[in-house]
């Protein structure tokens, strides 16, 4: 199962319908319900840029970037996500609809614990945070959440969906 498109190539990217038809359409076929399409040429890259393409039911386990400077920046291209901001116990303190260009932009330092939930078909964000990227350190998952594939991710994804 597929997570991401390879990483573009080129010295320039533009983003086209047919670009953002086939990212919806991957994630729609994806088992994950979600896709990437990384931006940036390589993976060593300081500042790593991405388009999630997104489809309602992908679960997202909140998580926070521990690494000093590791802020995330979200920009809304198409579509409509509920963005929610936990406290250290997993209580939701603060959530976000982001929806098109004018409300769609959401931008957190390091060691904010969040997560989101895909509210319209055909959502995708552009995504922006420090690289280069090392999944052994870039995320710490909420264990006060269910892990991806667990059982209860379904009821939990619900409850976060309800905020909205």
């Amino acid at each position: 199962m597929a997570t991401a498109f390879p990483n573009i190539s080129g010295e320039v990217f533009a983003l086209t319908a047919a670009t953002l038809a086939r990212g919806h359409a991957a994630a729609a076929a994806s088992p994950r319900r979600r896709i990437i399409l990384p931006l940036h040429r390589g993976q060593d890259a300081p500042v790593q840029r991405m388009l999630n393409f997104l489809q309602p039911g992908t679960y997202i386990q909140p998580h926070l970037h521990p690494l000093p400077g590791a802020s995330e920046t979200l920009q809304m291209l198409s579509g409509r996500i509920g963005f929610v901001i936990f406290d250290t116990d997993g209580r939701v303190s603060e959530t976000h609809v982001l929806e098109g260009v004018s409300h769609g932009l959401i931008d957190i330092e390091p060691h904010v614990w969040h997560g989101f939930v895909v509210l319209q078909p055909d959502s995708a964000v552009l995504e922006i945070k420090r690289g280069p990227y090392d999944p052994a350190h870039d995320k710490v998952f909420a264990n006060w959440a269910p892990a991806e594939g667990d059982p209860g991710t379904d009821a939990y994804l619900e409850t976060l969906a309800a905020l909205f």
